[in-house]
C-alpha cells in the first residue's frame, strides 16, 4: 500500500498553495487529490469553440506583501497581468484562471479523477479510500474541499476530532453562483476592458466579454448572477431564459452561437471561519483549510482569492512542524 506524510485533499488555489510550500520546505512525500479532471477549483477555464471562457474567478487583488511577492514572479513569468483597477489591481491570468493553476501545480504529485470519500484512523495516520476502490495511508491529511464536503466526508469516516471545532466548522455557509456563458458570431459592445460590474440590472453581478479580456480568440461571454438570485433561483429548469432577459440590453442575442449554464454551488460564504485553518485532531495530524478560513485580521473579511492563498501557506506551516 502507498504510504505519504500528507495527503491534500482539494486541489484548488488553498490545496495547490499548501503543497507548493510543503514542497518548497523539502516534504516531497505528499500527494495532492481531487475528484476533478483538472487542479484549480475555481480557478476554473472552460474552453468554448475557439475561444475560452473563465467562469469561477475572473480576477483577483492583492492586500498583502506575502501574496504581493508571489503576484510579482508571476507577472515575471508571465502567467499573469494586470486588468483593470487603480488602487487595488485586479490581476487575472493570461491564459485563464485554470491556466495559473496548472502552472502552480505543474510539478505537484496529483491524482485527479480521485473522489476521497472515507479516512479510518489508524496507528500513525490515516487510510484513505477513494470513490474508485484505491487505499493508501498518510500520516497527515490536510482538507480544503468547501466546509459542507468536508462534514460529509467525516461523516462516512471513523476518525476522532474536536467536537468544538467541528460545530464551529458546521457553521460555515455557503451560497451559490450562475453563471451563463454565450458565444457570438460578432463582437459585443461592452468596454474595451471587456468587464461590467456597475449599474446593471438587479441579481445580475457581472458581465466579461473573454475576448476583450484578453483570452479568447472567439467572443464568449460569462454572465454572473448574484448569490441572492441565484439561491432564489437554484434548481429552477429555466434559469437560462431568466439571465438571458437580464442581460438583453447588453447583448445581442440574435447573434448568438451557443450557450451553457455553470451552476457553482459552493460559490461563497457568507458565513466565515476567522482562523487561517483548523486542526481537527488536536495533534496536527487532520487539519481543514480553504478560501472561507480567514486571518484575525483580515481587512477584507471574504472569501477570495488571496484567503485561499494565505490560508494554504498557513495550513502548510502548521503541518511542516
Amino acid at each position: 500500500m502507498e504510504h505519504y506524510e500528507i495527503t491534500i485533499v482539494g486541489a484548488g488555489l488553498a490545496g495547490i498553495t499548501a503543497a507548493r510550500r510543503l514542497k518548497k520546505q523539502g516534504r516531497s512525500n505528499l500527494l495532492l487529490t481531487d475528484k476533478s479532471k483538472s487542479v484549480g477549483g475555481r480557478l476554473a477555464t472552460r474552453r468554448v469553440a475557439d475561444g475560452r471562457a473563465d467562469h469561477g474567478a475572473q480576477f483577483f487583488t492583492v492586500r498583502t506583501g506575502e501574496l504581493e511577492e508571489e503576484v510579482q514572479d508571476w507577472l515575471d513569468q508571465g502567467w499573469i497581468k494586470e486588468w483593470f483597477g487603480e488602487k487595488y489591481p485586479r490581476y487575472t491570468a493570461v491564459q485563464g484562471m485554470n491556466g495559473l493553476a496548472k502552472q502552480l501545480a505543474s510539478d505537484l504529485p496529483t491524482s485527479l479523477h480521485t473522489k476521497v470519500v472515507k479516512l479510518l484512523e489508524v496507528e500513525g495516520g490515516y487510510r484513505m479510500y477513494s470513490e474508485d476502490g484505491k487505499e493508501w495511508q498518510s500520516d497527515k491529511v490536510l482538507l480544503t474541499m468547501p466546509a459542507p464536503q468536508i462534514i460529509e466526508l467525516l461523516k462516512n469516516s471513523e476518525v476522532e476530532v474536536d467536537e468544538e471545532e467541528l460545530k464551529q466548522l458546521k457553521n460555515i455557509y455557503f451560497e451559490p453562483t450562475y453563471v451563463g456563458i454565450f458565444q457570438f458570431r460578432e463582437e459585443t459592445e461592452l468596454p474595451d476592458g471587456g468587464h461590467v460590474d456597475v449599474g446593471l440590472p438587479e441579481g445580475m453581478e457581472r458581465l466579461v466579454d473573454h475576448r476583450k479580456k484578453g483570452i479568447s480568440d472567439d467572443t464568449i461571454v460569462s454572465v454572473y448572477m448574484e448569490a441572492d438570485w441565484s439561491r432564489k433561483h437554484y434548481g429552477e429548469d429555466y434559469v437560462m431564459s431568466l439571465i438571458k432577459e437580464k442581460a438583453a440590453g447588453y447583448l445581442n442575442w440574435k447573434q448568438l452561437e451557443s450557450e451553457q449554464l455553470k451552476r457553482w454551488r459552493y460559490a461563497q460564504a457568507k458565513k466565515v471561519m476567522r482562523q487561517p485553518y483548523v486542526d481537527l485532531s488536536g495533534d496536527g495530524r487532520l487539519v481543514v483549510a480553504g478560501d472561507a478560513f480567514l486571518r484575525l485580521n483580515d481587512e477584507a473579511g471574504r472569501t477570495r482569492f488571496e484567503s485561499a492563498y494565505l490560508s494554504g501557506k498557513d495550513a502548510a506551516a502548521y503541518l511542516s512542524w
